[in-house]
């Protein structure tokens, strides 16, 4: 009998490149998938589709039980914070299997500000950041921040860089807080200034069981969706990738794992950035949920990431331990409407003619 899984996110890109991954891995499991907006889940890949209210709300829970029941769900994946905290914090109330961090990781991971606090203070490299209490003390956050001249300004929660930009003075971080609290009624709470880090950008995804790290791979960002028209220039969501073997990242990854919690158990997928002197800087642990890059990670290297994860999740032995997984010079191409492709350096002289002169 077929393992029987349920991804949430059905018809996001997150959910549909976690399926992709799953079915190059194993072509066996039976995957249903669950959305609460139906046009979202009209693009779902998986093979069958369920409308659900939003994580968020008081019948979510109910819904999602009948649907499990009803599917016979071994596994239940989520792909987003939202549902990974959702789902986490009523793992009790669900009736199939969850390979989730405990709620207090997750919670931790998804304040970005607390986050970094306790990672400087664990001596884990990490961006020195102060929060924003008001728009009218910004420049005392400068003078904390300082000597340094340019500081980066996001939200202490959330995904894809939302409101995050490079600010060079307290009255451009202002203007552009005050921006968001205008049109988008967030608050000055929800950000934070930080050092700004100029490096090279990197994905570290790895999988732990009771602590102890299981499998780890990582790549590079080169480039980044919709850059044209963002002010940061930057974004988590990189439309050109490639694998690169750094041991230094796995050093820096696993620390910052066992010092958010020494008996972790799932995914994370950690951000990480250079800072002015190369040092590798963790910016974002993404607790409980795949990397929506994660096909770089399962269609390259001896093992699929996201078949190996479903395989600890139900209890099956996985000979591996500190597996550090890289195949090198493998990028991932990702742009609106299409499929990520997933292709060797030497493919990207293959059929193409030399017509520049």
């Amino acid at each position: 009998m077929s393992t029987r899984l349920l991804i949430s996110g059905a018809g996001t890109p997150a959910s549909n490149n976690l399926i992709q991954s799953l079915r190059a891995g194993d072509p066996s499991p039976d995957i249903a998938g669950f959305h609460s907006d139906r046009f979202v889940l009209k693009r779902s890949a998986a093979d069958r589709h369920y409308l659900i209210w939003p994580s968020s709300r008081p019948g979510f829970v109910d819904a999602l039980r009948r649907i499990v029941k009803a599917e016979k769900t071994d596994l239940a994946i989520p792909t987003n914070d939202v549902d990974v905290r959702a789902m986490s914090r009523l793992r009790h109330r669900i009736p199939c299997r969850l390979f989730l961090p405990r709620p207090a990781t997750i919670e931790l991971c998804q304040d970005k500000y607390e986050l970094g606090r306790l990672l400087l203070k664990r001596s884990v490299p990490a961006p020195a950041t102060q929060p924003v209490t008001d728009v009218n003390r910004i420049r005392s956050a400068f003078r904390r921040l300082a000597p340094r001249s340019r500081l980066w300004c996001r939200m202490r929660t959330g995904s894809g860089s939302m409101g995050a930009m490079p600010v060079d003075t307290p009255e451009q971080a202002r203007a552009w807080i005050r921006q968001w609290q205008a049109i988008r009624g967030i608050p000055a709470s929800s950000f934070t200034l930080s050092e700004y880090l100029p490096g090279r950008d990197f994905g570290c995804q790895s999988i732990w069981k009771d602590g102890e790290l299981i499998l780890v791979k990582t790549y590079e960002r080169l480039s980044y969706l919709g850059m044209g028209g963002h002010l940061g220039q930057v974004s988590s969501v990189a439309t050109l990738a490639k694998t690169i073997r750094e041991p230094r990242l796995v050093e820096v990854c696993a620390r910052a794992i066992r010092a958010v919690d020494r008996e972790a158990s799932g995914v994370f997928s950690i951000d990480l950035k250079e800072d002015i002197n190369g040092v590798p800087c963790v910016t974002d642990i993404n607790a409980g949920r795949f990397s929506s890059a994660t096909t770089i990670y399962d269609l390259t290297g001896k093992h699929n990431m996201a078949a190996t994860f479903v395989r600890l999740a139900l209890g099956e032995q996985v000979d591996l331990r500190e597996e550090y997984d890289v195949a090198e010079d493998y990028y991932v191409l990702r742009d609106v409407d299409t499929a990520p492709g997933v292709f060797h350096a030497d493919d990207f002289f293959d059929g193409i003619e030399e017509a520049r002169g």
